[in-house]
């Protein structure tokens, strides 16, 4: 209570502790509402104090305590569990001696340094009610519980969210629908509720020396500034502070973060792998070498024939992110996504367990305002709470449904224009960059055609995603949902539909059609009869999808993370300096400083899991071709752990401490996405790559086809192969030979010139087997793998089992002992058995 009552988060008689604050004008003429509304509070057991702000006179906060009587008769309403009894673990035989091998264990790391990455538990309150067996409040079974201190027994958020539940549940009208702080704030009586920060989150004393100040100072020194970035998260002190739900969000995301760590391994060995062995690449060293091959002009115009050897450095680059190594990683990351998705299960399913939320169950939702002012009309009995309530009618669920789903294909749609707008663009402009006066770029005139695209192509995703958000908006409440989880459910799958198809859709134009259907020298096919598909390098597509990849994941994080640390800093700091000059913020008391920072998203965690979520989809499901993307992705999420600790405890408000036992809707979308994933990288490695190709010709068509031991390389003349030849005369230059280019096409001089020959109908054939194998036997692997990690750790089972069973026993003995104690005191004799 004393750095409560330092940080002034008191009643004016220092005595009464403020569990939440309401903001109001003064100038807002619905007075009468939040009088009602406050009457109704102090009838149901709050006490309110009113203060004026020191900054704003307009401004008027309302402090709300709620007292022990009241807190006691909510929490047993609402169920809340409280710790009643220190745990004492079952051990068997086996377990014993398990554990002597960890007091050897023991031993041998006091002999070793301490990890790093590990807190320091020592400046960490004991955050007891995680060792102790509890059980639901009851003021009758009082006696049970362990009550030490009245002012400390209901944590903080635990008593912030009782009086959220009062003020939800609290008229404000005459009515049935005339309920909850929600509507008043949507109708503009109140314009703020939020629970109070512990006090400042800086010290002018050191934390080593004077200790923390109260858990959000010690969640900023721990947890929330940039040099934790190497340490463990305090999971339990975070799940105290905000809220299961937010605890939740962080313990997924350092999972996902840690995870990410031997995938990022992986694909940089896979990456060093290919720069070992590039110099090595019979394919690289035949493009080198190839310097009295010339290949057919690239463009109508202004394109020259180019010789061979000019694609030396791209044939090397490409050779980077398609070698040996790229069929296995596609697979280890396919199973590594089912790894991770299961032991995230048990990961959580052991939180839930420490966290007390087993046997927890959400209690019925409210209905939405705008559900009920539509549907106030048509009445049915709710199952659950029986009482009647506004029903939509199943057709027109059914039409609006379709109306949404109908906007959701026309957003895609404009999705896909704006891509086919980047290829018509790609499509002009190369012959401009062929016929650049600048040599450099006129060399590398594909290289600039992409990487000008890619940069326009982000920007169009941005703004796009601008548009998204607001479509979105108006397709969800189209929808009426019934409640706030079924808005913010329709509402974030929408939101990863159109950013999920605003990011991929270039990325799969690249990988499945650039330079599939060009045609050949002589009779390529056109756009509108004007453009000329534009054609692959001479060493293959995937430069193309890599610089694509790479561009796109890289500027996405740093906008994204700027635009995350950014916004609220300059919003924080004007609000700060619209506040007199000769006021300073010490003089300032906390509810009016929490009041100046920044409300939470309004769509709560949905978008740092859409970020999150997006970026797992370009780990997976393009990892074939660009095997760097985990590393990046790992770097970034360092970053945006400690960026998001630091926006929850600096810079917004403090928000709900809701309760949650998974992290909803978006497990089902990343399975889809693992699905996605395999699929995809078989399609990657079977189309874009050149593996089926090689793979044919070393067993097929090249020197070893015959041969068991071959003292060359398997695939010499491998490019020689992959070329056909077209006879310049025919395109009308005024030169005579032949030129090359990519296609297994028969020669000018054979019976069927320029058709396709057996070798491309052999390798059409290994593409499809590649791709049916390749899916069968990931998926095969995954659903094995998904069998054999149960979801429940096995210990933490009989555990769970083994506590119920405890607890039963336990709440019998108590109040046997309660009875005899009554018993005692009238005189009675005292039995140790059920009277």
């Amino acid at each position: 209570m004393n750095y409560i009552a330092s940080s002034g988060l008191l009643f004016k008689d220092g005595k009464k502790r403020i569990d939440y604050i309401l903001v109001y004008r003064k100038s807002n003429i619905q007075y009468d509402k939040r009088n009602t509304f406050e009457k109704n509070l102090r009838a149901e057991g709050l006490m309110l104090e009113k203060e004026p702000a020191v900054a704003n006179p307009d401004i008027m906060f309302i402090k709300i305590h709620i007292p022990w009587d009241t807190l006691c008769k909510y929490a047993e309403r609402l169920n809340i569990r409280m710790p009643f009894r220190k745990k004492s673990y079952y051990t068997d035989q086996r377990s014993k001696s398990m554990g002597r091998v960890q007091k050897y264990f023991r031993r041998i790391k006091k002999w070793m340094s301490q990890n790093p990455m590990v807190l320091d538990k020592s400046a960490f309150p004991d955050l007891e009610e995680s060792d102790c067996y509890t059980g639901p409040f009851s003021r009758a079974r009082i006696h049970h519980f362990i009550i030490n201190n009245k002012d400390t027994f209901f944590s903080n958020a635990t008593r912030s969210r009782i009086v959220y539940h009062m003020l939800q549940h609290t008229k404000y009208e005459n009515g049935i629908s005339k309920v909850g702080i929600c509507k008043l704030i949507n109708n503009g009586s109140y314009i703020a509720a939020f629970p109070p920060h512990e006090g400042a989150y800086k010290s002018n004393q050191p934390i080593k020396t004077h200790g923390p100040q109260n858990n959000r100072h010690l969640l900023y020194e721990r947890w929330a500034r940039w040099g934790m970035w190497y340490k463990h998260q305090p999971l339990d002190l975070i799940r105290l502070y905000f809220g299961e739900k937010i605890g939740l969000y962080f313990a997924w995301l350092g999972w996902y973060t840690g995870m990410l760590i031997p995938a990022a391994i992986v694909g940089l060995c896979v990456f060093f792998y290919g720069i070992l062995t590039m110099n090595a690449s019979q394919v690289s060293q035949e493009i080198c070498k190839a310097t009295e091959v010339f290949m057919c002009p690239l463009c109508d115009k202004n394109c020259s024939l180019q010789r061979l050897n000019d694609s030396c450095i791209y044939a090397k680059v490409t050779y980077l992110f398609d070698n040996g190594g790229t069929v296995f990683f596609a697979i280890f990351m396919a199973i590594w996504a089912t790894v991770f998705l299961e032991f995230w299960k048990r990961r959580r399913s052991t939180l839930t367990y420490t966290w007390d939320l087993i046997e927890w169950e959400e209690e019925e939702e409210t209905l939405r305002p705008q559900f009920e002012a539509k549907y106030y009309k048509m009445e049915r009995v709710n199952p659950i709470s029986g009482k009647p309530e506004p029903h939509q009618p199943s057709s027109d669920k059914v039409t609006r449904l379709l109306v949404s789903i109908s906007g959701i294909f026309f957003m895609i749609s404009l999705v896909i224009t704006a891509v086919f707008a980047v290829v018509v663009y790609r499509l002009i402009v190369m012959e401009q960059f062929a016929s650049f006066k600048w040599n450099f770029i006129k060399q590398h005139w594909q290289f600039a055609t992409s990487a000008a695209a890619v940069c326009i192509n982000f920007v169009i995703i941005m703004a796009l995603n601008l548009a998204y958000e607001k479509i979105a908006y108006l397709l969800t409440n189209l929808e009426y949902p019934r409640t706030e989880s079924e808005w913010e459910n329709s509402f974030a799958l929408k939101m990863f539909l159109f950013q999920f198809v605003n990011l991929n859709s270039s990325i799969f134009y690249i990988a499945f059609f650039l330079g599939r259907f060009v045609g050949h020298p002589g009779k390529y096919n056109k756009l509108f009869n004007r453009w000329r598909l534009e054609e692959c390098h001479p060493s293959g597509c995937l430069i193309d999808l890599c610089l694509q990849m790479g561009v796109i994941m890289f500027l996405k994080q740093i906008w994204n993370n700027f635009m995350e640390l950014g916004y609220p800093l300059i919003q924080n700091w004007w609000s700060r300096h619209k506040i007199k000059r000769g006021i300073q913020d010490a003089s300032i008391p906390q509810w009016e400083n929490d009041w100046n920072l920044q409300p939470m998203n309004i769509h709560g965690l949905m978008d740092e899991y859409l970020e999150m979520v997006l970026q797992f989809g370009f780990t997976t499901i393009f990892v074939a071709a660009f095997p760097l993307a985990p590393l990046l992705a790992l770097l970034n999420n360092i970053i945006e752990i400690r960026l998001d600790a630091y926006k929850f405890v600096t810079q917004w408000r403090r928000p709900l401490p809701a309760r949650a036992t998974d992290i909803g809707i978006w497990y089902g979308i990343l399975e889809g996405i693992g699905i996605l994933a395999v699929i995809t990288n078989a399609f990657v490695i079977a189309i874009t790559s050149d593996y089926i190709p090689r793979f044919v010709y070393e067993y097929k068509y090249g020197p070893c086809a015959n041969h068991f031991e071959y003292s060359e390389s398997c695939l010499t003349g491998y490019v020689n192969n992959s070329l056909s030849f077209f006879d310049l005369s025919e395109l009308g230059m005024g030169k005579s030979g032949y030129c090359r280019y990519r296609d297994y096409r028969g020669p000018p001089w054979s019976s069927k010139p320029y058709e396709f020959t057996l070798q491309y109908w052999h390798i059409l054939a290994a593409r499809l087997a590649f791709i049916i194998v390749f899916e069968h036997l990931v998926f095969g692997i995954k659903s094995f793998i998904a069998y054999l990690i149960p979801d429940v750790p096995k210990n933490l089972y009989d555990r769970i089992r083994r506590e119920k069973y405890l607890v039963q026993e336990m709440m019998y003995e108590a109040e046997l002992e309660h009875l005899q104690q009554q018993r005692r005191k009238s005189g009675h004799p005292v039995h140790h058995e059920w009277p």
